[in-house]
């Protein structure tokens, strides 16, 4: 039985995408370990058919987290035996790696995002620069590498002379949801960070003669709650925390439409393909969102959303009121996430990733 580590910097809690890549391996006969690390409102952990295991930091953010994560997970890595050291994004790939080279086992890159290219980090030269450098000084040396996207797989391929394979973040197939259940929410689901377009929702919230309920936390948690209060729309916009996958999954079956909204200064969301994108169309949810080259390349096959070239809250407020009003749109966007449901499910993606760990 072959053995396999991932490593990430999030505490396991929410991430769905590891626990189908991690989940699928072990059914396949793959011992796995996902490490993670450990926060103080961290719920404990529940082990499914691989092993999970936190680190625990003196320090949750900046530069002095990176540094001591790294450490510590090199260090755990290196009395940690496995045939496959996997890295997930470039915040673990140096411990990863250098503890694979060490022990002669094959390394795996998996890029969540064009991390180098986030928001957080495009702005700010210095930092940019660091990341760069990690990600030239290591990713050309991976056995194999895969990530989200076709753009993204394009650019990283030719970018560091090593073959990227596109596995999407798509659910699994589930029962059928009640086609003609009634829909009384706008939903956003994810992280509340810069360049999402939150604060342009907020605005187009007060044209709007329906809810919104935002999932999720993140660095603008206190603003946005704060602009809510300052535009007086307590009654209409709710704020649900962190949400546990199984809760998600309830509320984006009842949600009329998905908002994912992403600011095309960032070249990480401008080629993005996000997992809300198809928790939505999985739930048959019209959604909202970017004229981007992936979501583009999917609606031009299904029809599946309704894309904006701007996110002028104006804009925003004039399509959302368009899908309430207009319900032969809207009937026809929803059978068409039944179509696309079929095609883009982890059902089949999982072929691309066995695939991917058997030839090593």
């Amino acid at each position: 039985m072959k053995r396999i580590i991932f490593t990430v910097t999030n505490d396991l809690t929410y991430d769905r995408r590891m626990e189908r890549v991690c989940s699928t391996l072990a059914s396949e006969g793959f011992e796995v370990r996902l490490i993670g690390r450990e926060l103080k409102n961290s719920v404990p952990i529940m082990n499914d058919n691989y092993l999970k295991e936190r680190i625990r930091c003196w320090f949750n953010k900046g530069k002095f987290f990176y540094i001591e994560y790294n450490i510590r997970l090199f260090v755990k890595l290196l009395f940690t035996n496995a045939d496959i050291y996997s890295a997930v994004d470039l915040d673990t790939i140096a411990p990863c790696f250098l503890a694979a080279t060490l022990k002669g086992k094959k390394k795996v890159f998996d890029a969540h995002e064009y991390f180098s290219e986030t928001p957080e980090v495009v702005k700010r030269v210095v930092v940019k620069r660091i990341w760069e450098t990690v990600a030239s000084t290591f990713i050309p040396k991976a056995d194999a590498a895969y990530t989200v996207s076709e753009s993204l797989a394009k650019i990283f391929s030719n970018k560091y002379s090593v073959e990227f394979v596109t596995i999407r973040n798509v659910p699994s197939l589930a029962k059928q949801e009640n086609f003609e259940m009634k829909r009384e929410f706008l939903l956003y689901q994810g992280a509340l960070n810069e360049g999402r377009g939150l604060e342009e929702i907020i605005d187009a919230m007060k044209y709007i003669d329906m809810p919104l309920k935002i999932g999720g936390e993140g660095d603008l948690s206190v603003q946005l709650r704060e602009k809510v209060k300052q535009l007086g729309l307590e009654n209409k916009i709710e704020f649900l925390g962190f949400v546990s996958p199984e809760t998600l999954e309830h509320l984006t079956g009842k949600a009329f439409l998905g908002l994912n909204l992403l600011n095309s200064v960032s070249p990480s969301y401008y080629y993005s393909l996000a997992n809300k994108f198809f928790d939505y169309i999985h739930h048959e949810v019209p959604s909202l969102n970017m004229d981007f080259p992936e979501y583009r390349k999917i609606n031009d096959q299904f029809e599946v959303s309704i894309l904006l070239n701007s996110l002028e809250s104006g804009i925003i407020e004039k399509k959302i009121n368009q899908l309430i009003n207009d319900k032969g749109l809207y009937k026809r966007l929803q059978e068409n996430c039944r179509r696309a449901r079929q095609v883009y499910c982890w059902d089949r993606e999982k072929s691309n990733l066995l695939k991917l760990y058997r030839a090593l």
